[in-house]
């Protein structure tokens, strides 16, 4: 454990950075799901720019690496293509 008061402090930082992170990774995964699993054109259209946003937002923060976050996109953008 920890001794020095600055060091305590880092865990504390730490564990506040990852709970938050584990909530916006759930919280995307989740929107991804929902949105994959939804049959309407209007519907997945009117969510997709919502869902790619989060994606992004995971990718600059660090929480996903860019090219994941681009495959991501890309699919559900394919799915979109293939409703049409």
């Amino acid at each position: 454990m920890a001794n020095h008061s600055a060091t305590k402090k880092d865990v504390r930082q730490a564990a506040k950075r990852r709970d938050r992170n584990r909530y916006y990774g759930k919280t995307t995964r989740n929107a991804i799901r929902d949105l994959k699993a939804g049959t309407e054109k209007k519907a997945y259209e009117e969510q997709l720019p919502n869902v790619l946003s989060q994606i992004d937002k995971l990718a600059k923060r660090g929480i996903i690496h860019k090219n994941k976050a681009a495959n991501l996109k890309s699919k559900l953008a394919k799915k979109a293509n293939v409703m049409a």
